[in-house]
């Protein structure tokens, strides 16, 4: 629904999933949303898949009751999917509307399977690095080596997931990055909230665990005025060679929030 709205009150923008969670839904009605929202808003819509649940197991029961142990099941139904989406599609059940659509789909993770599988399927990988830094060149890695090109991806394709709290100073932009940062030992602690309002030095006053927590996650990070954004971009695209990146800002204020991504944007409009 949310995607139909953004598109609908815009031109020429994509806009997608990032994303759906495979596991939680059946293939084939995935197919039909999505072939609707391509028949409304032609070549605007792009199709994210995750294979996590995104929530804990009773609520995941609660999504899709005839959920499945088995490890290959997020692979067989990405292909069962795909060829939904297909022409030609091979099965008994044809997705109406779907079929013969082009609806890109993106592979999305946090760990090396999600790589290895874009890289087998020749589909584009956006990796989260924004929330799970660690595994994050190994699975670019192990993209790069193992991809194999495809009707929808001739070239390899890596998005990567970054964090970017923008501000007129260093000085504020710190204070909305707390945020985030309560947030995500509120998390990792078994106690997940909304997102909570800023706390002043707020890395100075958690415990060592919760410290190493926030600088694991921080990583893929640029907090600061417009020339260090800049510069801790530009180090990130470096080092990892993303063709492309998924821009979050987890900012209590809207105003401020909207701000730091206009600063972003001037950022990347002026090269």
């Amino acid at each position: 629904m949310l995607i139909g709205h953004v598109a609908g009150g815009t031109s020429t923008i994509r806009v997608g999933a990032g994303g759906i969670m495979l596991p939680n839904h059946s293939p084939l009605v995935i197919a039909e949303q999505f072939g609707t929202l391509a028949s409304l808003y032609p070549g605007r819509i792009d199709l994210g898949l995750g294979r996590a649940p995104g929530s804990d197991p009773v609520t995941a029961r609660a999504l899709r009751r005839n959920l499945a142990s088995d490890p290959d099941e997020f692979p067989r139904d990405v292909v069962e999917l795909m060829d939904y989406f297909s022409a030609s599609s091979k099965g008994p059940v044809h997705a109406v509307p779907g079929q013969g659509i082009n609806v890109p789909i993106w592979i999305l993770g946090s760990s090396l399977f999600g790589s290895q599988l874009a890289a087998a399927l020749g589909l584009p990988y956006a990796f989260a690095s924004h929330f799970a830094p660690q595994q994050m060149m190994q699975a670019i890695a192990l993209y790069r080596a193992n991809f194999r090109p495809s009707a929808q991806l001739a070239k390899l394709y890596v998005m990567l997931g970054f964090n970017v709290f923008a501000a007129d100073s260093d000085e504020q932009a710190a204070l909305l990055a707390t945020s985030m940062q309560q947030a995500f030992v509120n998390l990792r602690s078994g106690r997940p909230a909304r997102l909570p309002p800023p706390v002043a030095d707020y890395p100075k006053l958690v415990g060592p665990a919760e410290r190493a927590l926030l600088d694991s996650v921080m990583s893929c990070a640029a907090i600061g005025a417009p020339d260090t954004v800049r510069a801790s971009l530009n180090a990130f695209i470096a080092r990892t060679g993303a063709d492309e990146l998924m821009i979050t800002s987890q900012i209590f204020d809207h105003a401020a929030r909207l701000r730091s991504y206009e600063i972003t944007a001037g950022l990347f409009q002026a090269g």
